[in-house]
């Protein structure tokens, strides 16, 4: 079955056909792939956990395409609004209070008093969403803790017929998924690392910001449990270089079978990634991926954070 779609105005309106009578449609992010549902159809977001056997307590994030519908949907401030006209639409999602008890969305939030939400920098994302008239909720399109898609053929491998549509946008810029950041007290509070670099908040807020890595049996925020993002092979990091049964990912100087980045950019690093991992883990020849060491700074916190996921042993 072939549900790879190409970007049309006639797909975009037939995928918003398909959120709104409930069905699912994996489409393009500037992060990754998301596999998108109404976030006032439980059913639908139901079936999003089922496809992607993920667990009920691990929230997950509404994608909008206008600011001012905020109002609407969260409680909010002047604080949220700057943030909001700075970096939206982009790899930066809010954590913010609810405004009413509306069931319909406490699937989406698993049962918590907050809610995530971002703008995607993505024309077919906001193309989509504003077709389909309502919030989607949007998750990466993979199955639960293996390497996140970043194409519409990644997408099609991992779930198959599970999604009723994928939208093909191409290879995602960012490569890695959205910033988190808690915005329901008075200081700021990184919950996941991301496509917007820590500096770059801090910068703009003209205030350091806390970090939290969270609660991996309670999660407040997605990409918090301690096993996420993994490959079937065993992944070591902050390796200098490989042992004999390693296939290794270099980066900058320390060249290895792949390089994510020979000159050492840390955003050309995050767009290969996940890529990267996914062909490292295919490779019959090795039974384990090593991966070089990456710099703690800007996104590269952000690849840290998921690699470290990646290689956690349970």
């Amino acid at each position: 079955m072939n549900n790879i779609y190409q970007n049309s105005a006639e797909n975009i309106t037939k995928a918003a056909q398909i959120i709104r009578q409930g069905g699912l449609v994996a489409f393009p992010t500037e992060t990754v792939y998301g596999l998108g549902a109404n976030v006032y159809d439980s059913k639908a977001v139901a079936n999003i956990f089922a496809a992607k056997q993920r667990p009920h307590f691990d929230p997950l994030i509404s994608h909008v395409a206008e600011i001012d519908f905020l109002k609407e949907y969260a409680a909010t401030d002047e604080r949220v609004f700057a943030l909001a006209k700075h970096f939206w639409p982009g790899p930066l999602t809010f954590v913010l209070r609810r405004i009413e008890e509306n069931p319909s969305i406490d699937l989406a939030c698993s049962g918590l008093r907050t809610l995530t939400v971002r703008m995607p920098r993505h024309p077919i994302a906001l193309a989509l969403i504003k077709a389909s008239g309502v919030p989607i909720v949007a998750p990466s399109a993979n199955k639960y803790q293996s390497i996140s898609p970043t194409t519409a053929q990644h997408v099609a491998d991992g779930l198959g017929d599970k999604v009723d549509m994928i939208l093909d946008g191409g290879a995602c810029s960012v490569g890695v998924e959205s910033t988190i950041i808690d915005l329901t007290t008075d200081k700021v509070v990184l919950l996941r690392a991301g496509g917007t670099a820590k500096e770059d908040i801090e910068e703009f807020l003209g205030e350091k910001i806390l970090i939290s890595t969270g609660n991996p049996d309670m999660p407040t925020a997605p990409g918090q449990l301690l096993r996420h993002y993994a490959p079937k092979h065993t992944l070591r990091i902050n390796a200098e270089k490989p042992e004999l049964d390693e296939f290794y990912i270099g980066f900058g100087k320390l060249d290895g079978h792949l390089n994510l980045s020979p000159s050492g950019s840390l955003t050309e690093a995050a767009e290969n990634l996940f890529a990267f991992m996914r062909l490292a883990d295919a490779q019959d020849k090795f039974t384990k991926i090593a991966m070089a060491p990456i710099p703690q700074n800007g996104l590269g916190l952000a690849i840290n954070d998921r690699i470290r996921r990646a290689s956690y042993k349970s």
